[in-house]
């Protein structure tokens, strides 16, 4: 089902995913941090707007489906789930600890509402590609959804996805891109530059658009003008900051993998009540 969420109300879900982030990675003592915070909103909209789920059945087989293309962000995915209702938010505190099913990248065996396992980076928009080639061919009425990394996109079977995609007029599927310009090894553009990407996606038949990734009336409005589109697969770019909503980690390539000990723990905590 579509909730339709209010702007207030969408916001609010961004905030309490961010809280659920910050949470959750600290008491696993590790994991990604920056571009989990990045993807607050974009989650947000998804979950508690556009998709169209149903977490008491989360195998329903004409829901939307979801993949994170860039599995490390998964304390941000996990969070919008439980938000959601998917499984219990008590359980986010297990994140990456034995025997949890919140394993460090999303597990579709372990975990309710996750549709594809990813972790190698640039093959969940292949699968999510699959997943929209497949509902065409079967005449089957659902949408998919995949959020990409910016770094993510110097692997070439991106951009294979993006050919095929365009190639069979998968306009089903709608891309998130989380450019918040940072990777593990520090900005996008000089550790290999991806830019300009929306020309690059227009000249491979994508529809592209550009968005305030934190802003969720942006984000509303462009999923809308995707599902408008019958003829394309569309790229939505939305501008982020890695790490926001915590002061200390905003647009700092170090954060895009750390810990988080008790000092930083109370300081984003602080930075998020604020």
């Amino acid at each position: 089902m579509r909730l339709h969420c209010s702007k207030e109300e969408l916001e609010k879900a961004a905030h309490d995913i961010r809280v659920d982030i910050v949470e959750s990675l600290h008491c696993a003592g590790s994991g990604h941090p920056g571009g989990s915070l990045s993807a607050a909103e974009i989650l947000s909209v998804l979950y508690f707007h556009e998709m169209d789920v149903d977490p008491e059945n989360p195998g329903w087989a004409v829901r939307d489906r979801f993949v994170l293309s860039k599995g490390h962000a998964a304390p941000v995915y996990y969070s919008a789930l439980a938000e959601r209702g998917f499984f219990p938010k008590e359980q986010l505190k297990t994140l990456r600890q034995i025997d949890s099913p919140l394993q460090g990248h999303p597990d579709r065996k372990k975990v309710p509402g996750v549709d594809m396992s990813t972790g190698s980076l640039g093959q969940g928009i292949s699968a999510a590609a699959g997943m929209a080639c497949y509902a065409r061919r079967e005449g089957k009425d659902f949408r998919v959804y995949c959020v990409l990394g910016d770094g993510e996109m110097q692997e070439g079977e991106v951009w294979e996805a993006f050919m095929a995609s365009a190639h069979y007029g998968l306009s089903n599927l709608t891309v998130l891109l989380d450019n918040n310009n940072l990777q593990i090894d520090g900005a996008v553009k000089d550790v290999m530059s991806v830019y300009p990407i929306r020309e690059k996606a227009e000249a491979f038949g994508w529809q592209a658009i550009e968005v305030d990734g934190h802003d969720v009336e942006e984000l509303v409005c462009a999923l809308e003008e995707a599902r408008q589109n019958q003829e394309t697969p569309t790229l939505i770019i939305c501008r982020t900051v890695k790490g926001k909503g915590v002061s200390f980690m905003e647009n700092q390539a170090g954060w895009h993998g750390a810990a988080i000990d008790d000092e930083h723990y109370e300081q984003a905590m602080r930075d998020l009540k604020a």
